[in-house]
């Protein structure tokens, strides 16, 4: 808590331990263990971005959260940085499993032993503080067979979200027909799934087909990547065959929103003769009644923004703890109250998260 706010870190992450690979790994798949320069057997999981950019990251990092780095990014440091945050419950998604998951090619034998993996080391890192550390699990999209089975695990565990990657798998978009069990899997188990991008990671994704520096790939990638995702689940049919499907759209701002809505809007309205059979209302009616975004507390015009789109799918995550967190941030989130109301600083902080993620 934090000048009287409960806060729910919606997007909080953890640094897998290469050791926990070579733990969690099943027997005939070790030896694909992730090692510490971020390569399985050799090859990298993620496309060239440069020393300078993995040094500045960890300067970067190390200065924030000295105490979380020196005790390897553990639970309980974990938690101590939840603790100096004023944060009440933090949602953990994943580093390095993000980039694995997104090698395009990866066999899906061994991205399922890698899911299994994640997921087990992850309920183990979370049974330290289960109240206040709540798992957000993984599935295998290269085997969209065994996704419905590990669904129903993460339920199991008691976990509330599936983590997924906005990016086309092997050339299927999320609407792509084999994820439609899935998706009903999801509904039925009151399962959210959060859409979440990575930089630099080895699948289609918006700007790698132009551009090199971080500068303008993670420009591109975050909020790109969630507009394209939006679009899918629209322009395919999943919101309006899902109504009770929760999807969060995380790390990519939400300045861009009120802008896509629109734009989707306008085109259904030229163009419903042409999706009609799938799409049987606006857009953006599709996005207020199903999913949530997180906002960022320096962007400006979040006082428009709530005109526009109203408050209650605005969700806050900090991304705790890489190189694009600002220990100060959930500070700066608590300060909007001098822009926005008290009532709305609440609803950002808690019951819009608590609403996500299926909280009592």
């Amino acid at each position: 808590m934090l000048d009287g706010y409960k806060i729910i870190d919606a997007d909080s992450h953890i640094y897998e331990p290469h050791q926990m690979w070579l733990d969690y790994l099943e027997p005939a798949f070790k030896s694909f263990a992730l090692s510490p320069d971020l390569k399985i057997r050799g090859e990298s999981i993620v496309n060239p971005s440069g020393d300078r950019l993995r040094w500045e990251a960890g300067k970067q990092t190390i200065a924030s959260h000295p105490r979380s780095w020196l005790n390897n990014f553990d639970a309980e440091s974990h938690v101590q940085a939840m603790y100096q945050m004023g944060v009440d419950i933090a949602f953990i998604y994943p580093t390095y499993f993000s980039w694995i998951i997104g090698i395009d090619t990866i066999a899906p034998q061994l991205a399922g032993a890698f899911v299994r993996a994640y997921n087990n080391w992850l309920r183990d890192f979370c049974s330290y503080n289960p109240e206040i550390l709540r798992g957000v699990g993984v599935v295998n999209s290269h085997a969209p067979e065994e996704m419905g089975s590990e669904l129903q695990r993460i339920a199991d565990f008691g976990w509330k979200a599936v983590f997924l990657r906005p990016n086309p798998v092997k050339g299927r978009l999320l609407s792509d027909s084999a994820y439609e069990s899935f998706w009903s899997a999801c509904e039925e188990l009151k399962i959210a799934v959060s859409l979440h991008e990575g930089t630099h990671s080895r699948s289609p994704t918006a700007g790698s087909d132009r551009f090199q520096t971080r500068f303008a790939l993670h420009a591109c990638s975050h909020p790109m990547e969630q507009m394209m995702a939006l679009l899918s689940l629209i322009e395919g049919g999943v919101l309006e065959r899902h109504p009770n499907l929760k999807v969060g759209l995380l790390e990519s701002g939400c300045g861009w929103l009120p802008y896509w809505l629109w734009r989707l809007d306008r085109e259904y309205e030229d163009l419903q003769w042409e999706v009609g059979d799938r799409i049987k209302m606006k857009p953006s009616e599709y996005f207020r009644r199903q999913c949530f975004i997180a906002i960022e507390p320096s962007e400006s015009y979040l006082p428009q923004l709530i005109d526009a789109i109203g408050s209650d799918n605005l969700i806050f995550g900090s991304d705790y703890p890489h190189m694009d967190h600002k220990p100060n941030i959930v500070t700066e989130v608590v300060a909007l109250q001098s822009q926005i109301s008290e009532e709305i600083v609440h609803k950002i902080l808690w019951d819009n998260p608590a609403c996500f993620y299926g909280l009592n």
